[in-house]
């Protein structure tokens, strides 16, 4: 006979270590949590100077939970003794979480796809077939960078394929995007005492806008990239729509150019130049399980549920709702309870154990309150 789980969940990095915690303490006997490499590997493929823009800080006691924890009472801050964390320090984090709680995690296993049948779902893997009631998708999106987007893109370097900025060669180089990851790169390039030219579709960079800061560069970039701007190696050009990337017969890369009035320009990198163009996500690996809205965002039901697969539900900063968006590690863990609370309801378990994580900021199913609210 196959064996079937109560719930299978996809991913042992920041979303399903998280929520395989949360299942933990619901008391689920039949759960596991699938990886193809090892518990946070994502963060582990950071380049080395890469650290989490969110401060971690040990304030558990004052009811305020660390902004990079994923689990009640721990902090990333005491754990690795530090503010920001390296991915590879945050990996660590995360595997001490899972010996803890001795959590069900099955390593060296990747997930090939996601069927719907008549009692769950089958999920085919590289070891076979597992069978569940419920998965929880939480594969993430670092391992699946945004790649062809641009002609001539095979010419460039994506940043996360980058082990270390330091080690790159030439001492000029273009980075495409300026958003965290573009101008992540840009300080560690410059650092490196490379001049660096950034091009970016928004026309601004250390300006205010949101006080979402999904929307903006954090206080953490923006104090790095001033201190470094004041050396004269990063020049930044906004309004910029780059149109295709091709090899220079006597060497470097041209970057072909649009600015906001329709003028042609061409810049060019002595170095292979950096596409931080953002991450297409894990989510095309169930795309006909789910459904997306006109701006391509999955939609959701109210615990984070397909709205046409019911049982599959999606975990970690793929999540949004309405315009409201769930990239950071201190937003989408407040989701884990509400997709516990959902499926231990309908598994028949008590799930009033899981209403102290609303008193903990970690159970957030009233999404009324998420609004901006800055006014200085």
């Amino acid at each position: 006979m196959k064996k079937r789980w109560d719930c299978l969940i996809i991913g042992a990095g920041a979303a399903g270590i998280g929520i395989g915690t949360v299942l933990k303490e619901l008391g689920l006997q039949h759960y596991a949590i699938l990886e193809r490499h090892s518990i946070g590997a994502s963060f582990g493929m950071w380049p080395d100077e890469m650290r989490l823009i969110t401060p971690s800080f040990t304030s558990n006691a004052y009811g305020m939970l660390d902004l990079n924890a994923v689990a009640l009472n721990t902090s990333p801050a005491y754990t690795l003794n530090t503010e920001h964390p390296t991915g590879q320090e945050y990996a660590k984090y995360l595997q001490a979480l899972s010996d803890y709680h001795e959590l069900p995690v099955h390593c060296g296993i990747e997930v090939i796809e996601v069927q719907q049948e008549a009692d769950g779902f089958c999920v085919t893997t590289s070891t076979g077939d597992w069978h569940a009631r419920f998965v929880i998708w939480a594969a993430g999106e670092f391992q699946y960078p945004r790649l062809g987007a641009i002609p001539g893109s095979e010419y460039a370097i994506h940043n996360s394929q980058v082990t270390s900025w330091a080690a790159l060669e030439g001492e000029q180089v273009v980075v495409i995007g300026g958003y965290e990851s573009g101008t992540d790169a840009a300080i560690h390039l410059s650092r490196s005492g490379k001049k660096v030219t950034m091009l970016d579709r928004r026309s601004r960079l250390l300006d205010k806008g949101s006080s979402d800061p999904s929307m903006e560069l954090s206080p953490y970039t923006k104090d790095r990239l001033r201190q470094e701007i004041q050396y004269g190696r990063i020049s930044f050009i906004g309004g910029c729509e780059v149109q295709w990337i091709e090899p220079e017969p006597n060497g470097g890369y041209n970057i072909y150019c649009e600015d906001d009035h329709g003028k042609q320009h061409v810049i060019h990198s002595e170095a292979t130049p950096i596409l931080a163009t953002g991450f297409s996500g894990s989510l095309h690996l169930i795309e006909h399980l789910i459904q997306r809205s006109g701006n391509g965002a999955v939609k959701l039901g109210p615990a984070d549920e397909s709205l046409i697969t019911p049982g599959l539900f999606v975990s970690g900063p793929s999540v949004m709702h309405d315009q409201l968006m769930f990239c950071f590690i201190y937003k989408f863990r407040q989701r884990f309870a509400v997709i516990a609370h959902r499926i231990g309801t309908l598994l028949q378990y008590d799930v009033s154990r899981l209403e102290h994580y609303r008193r903990e900021g970690m159970f957030l199913d009233d999404l009324s309150c998420c609004q901006e609210n800055c006014t200085c």
